[in-house]
């Protein structure tokens, strides 16, 4: 589906069909459906949860279960930015838990949260597999590492 950078496109139940239909013969396809339709749409929407269910023959609560057990499955529009900071175990001893407190500050929300403008989301990852430059953290997917107070702060003035 063409969309512009940044746009959420409009949700349509033949769109989730046709991301459906490549998968509906493996065994075990939900995850790999569910990546898809989030990555057409940006999220996982509570209409989609219905369309999928019915097109792999499986409840509605198995699917809403995957959607909310799995972090990387959002059931609503992403920020226009996200960040996520780093809190494993080489990151913590690397400073992580002050830079999150730092951001939960600078941006008036806490870890999980967006910014009052629907902006900015601020999460949380368990490794990055960037552990010898810690404490790293992603800003829109791109990873920086070697974290500290100001390049953070400069991330964040950035948005």
């Amino acid at each position: 589906m063409a969309k512009l950078e940044g746009e959420t496109p409009v949700f349509s139940e033949d769109r989730v069909r046709a991301l459906v239909e490549p998968h509906r013969h493996e065994r075990g396809p939900l995850i790999e459906v569910l990546h898809a339709v989030q990555a057409d749409f940006g999220y996982v929407d509570k209409r989609a949860v219905a369309v999928i269910a019915d097109e792999l023959n499986l409840s509605r609560a198995e699917v809403h279960g995957v959607v909310t057990y799995y972090r990387d499955f959002r059931s609503e529009p992403p920020a226009s930015s996200v960040v996520r900071l780093c809190r494993a175990e080489a990151c913590q001893s690397m400073g992580a838990e002050a830079l999150v407190a730092q951001a939960c500050e600078k941006l008036g929300v806490r870890v999980g949260e967006r910014t009052p403008d629907g902006r900015v989301e601020l999460d949380q990852a368990f490794c990055f597999g960037n552990c010898a430059l810690a404490p790293s953290v992603t800003v829109d997917g791109r990873l920086y590492g070697r974290l500290d107070a100001g390049h953070l702060d400069a991330l964040l003035e950035a948005l």
